[in-house]
């Protein structure tokens, strides 16, 4: 019986005009069969800082009273075998040129999320990949993207990649910790600064990862995987 793995997916900074240089796509992964215990170890380590077990965990929160909890959300996530993370960053949305390649914004933002994703399916497993849910991203995407993912991957029998749907985030611890990654990769490849602890989370995560954010991993690196994309103006 093949293993089933979730794969929790969001984003930062993805609009084609908003203003912002980077954007990064991200997810993390676990086995099916750990969602629950995972789940169960975020909301204790919320309980045991003082915050209630349904508080949900994002980067836009991150604080220096809440630095501690935020700490160890990250020492726990780089502790437990069983979850992993997949990033992939744009570095200056401002130098895509889609009319060149023949494409829409939303052609090239489906192509990219097919890059991140593609180095976590193992064809002999299946995947069900869970989105938070943004007014950006309608049913008609999640459908389109599902097809993609599936087309490139020659899964067109869906026998790899089971599911493509939207969740909230405050329904999912897993989906709030790749919340939190990204938008400590997103802060730093801003060149961002005003806020202390965010920069202290990110040398937490650095030193954690063994990574300086700014470069590529190995492909295969599979505990926290990066991707720093630079397509020639795709």
């Amino acid at each position: 019986m093949s293993e089933i793995y979730n794969v929790y997916c969001d984003e930062s900074c993805h609009l084609e005009n908003d203003g912002q240089r980077a954007m990064v796509l991200g997810g993390v992964w676990c086995p099916a069969g750990k969602r629950q215990e995972i789940s169960q170890r975020v909301r204790e380590i919320k309980v045991k800082h003082g915050l209630g077990k349904d508080f949900e965990i994002k980067w836009t929160k991150v604080s220096q009273a809440k630095l501690s909890f935020y700490k160890e959300i990250i020492d726990y996530f780089f502790d437990d075998d069983d979850f992993h993370f997949r990033g992939l960053i744009v570095p200056d949305k401002t130098q895509l040129n889609h009319d060149v390649w023949g494409q829409m914004h939303d052609d090239w933002y489906y192509k990219m999320y097919f890059t991140m994703l593609k180095v976590i399916f193992d064809p002999k497993a299946k995947y069900r990949v869970y989105l938070d849910i943004k007014d950006t991203i309608g049913a008609d995407k999640i459908t389109k993207l599902h097809d993609i993912l599936c087309h490139n991957s020659y899964d067109f029998s869906r026998e790899v990649i089971e599911r493509v749907q939207q969740i909230h985030s405050h329904e999912s611890e897993q989906l709030q910790v790749a919340d939190l990654l990204i938008g400590a990769l997103s802060y730093l490849h801003r060149d961002l600064s005003t806020n202390a602890a965010k920069l202290k989370l990110i040398e937490r995560i650095k030193q954690r990862s063994g990574y300086r954010l700014t470069c590529n991993t190995l492909m295969r690196e599979a505990k926290f995987n990066l991707l720093i994309w630079n397509g020639g103006g795709k």
